[in-house]
């Protein structure tokens, strides 16, 4: 299909956001580019407002607006345990839970040598500063169960083991409502490995 020059370069831009493939974007493009006016004045409005106004936190790495990011600057947060991540939409998927009110590290990526990530790539200097705070009597790694997660993980435990500094990883295994016949084995064994005791 040939398209205006125009809206083909949208398609392009669209194309390169993650989850977004061809098609898609195509079919956004010509929402946007028959739409009412308004409609992508507002878009275009939205766009400006949060690169103007949204930058990642000096202290932790998670999105902010202000000065300090909602998890550093609340009180109620309880400040010995950090969970380590490597994204901000971790950080957003973590506290969908509800099940967390500590804080928050993100690390910005993941060791990974033939992708050419380096551990000084990463925000691992600002973590080691905040774990010098006694205070920090935890550390969560919860970064994904692949290979470069897993040896960033390694990486964090052996740098920044210090006394009185429990390091915890996130568990895995069978979600929650899913079937053993469906789990692959990889799955099957985290879940063996994590298994927990049952009180009566």
């Amino acid at each position: 299909m040939n398209l205006p020059k125009a809206v083909d370069q949208l398609v392009g831009e669209l194309s390169k956001l993650p989850g977004v493939g061809r098609r898609s974007a195509e079919r956004l493009a010509l929402h946007l580019a028959v739409g009412p006016s308004e409609r992508l004045q507002s878009l275009a409005d939205a766009l400006h407002a949060v690169r103007q106004s949204v930058s990642a936190c000096e202290l932790c790495g998670a999105l902010r607006e202000g000065d300090a990011c909602g998890f550093c600057s609340d009180p109620s947060r309880d400040a010995s345990t950090i969970v380590v991540v490597e994204r901000s939409l971790d950080v957003i998927a973590m506290e969908k839970s509800a099940g967390f009110r500590g804080l928050y590290h993100v690390l910005g990526g993941l060791l990974s040598p033939l992708r050419g990530v380096a551990p000084s790539m990463l925000r691992l200097a600002e973590l080691g500063e905040r774990l010098a705070d006694e205070e920090v009597r935890e550390l969560v790694l919860a970064t994904p169960p692949t290979v470069e997660g897993d040896a960033t993980s390694l990486y964090i435990s052996r740098q920044f083991s210090r006394e009185g500094l429990a390091m915890t990883r996130l568990g895995r295994g069978v979600p929650q409502g899913g079937s053993l016949e469906h789990a692959d084995a990889g799955t099957l064994r985290m879940a063996l490995q994590g298994r927990q005791r049952v009180e009566p």
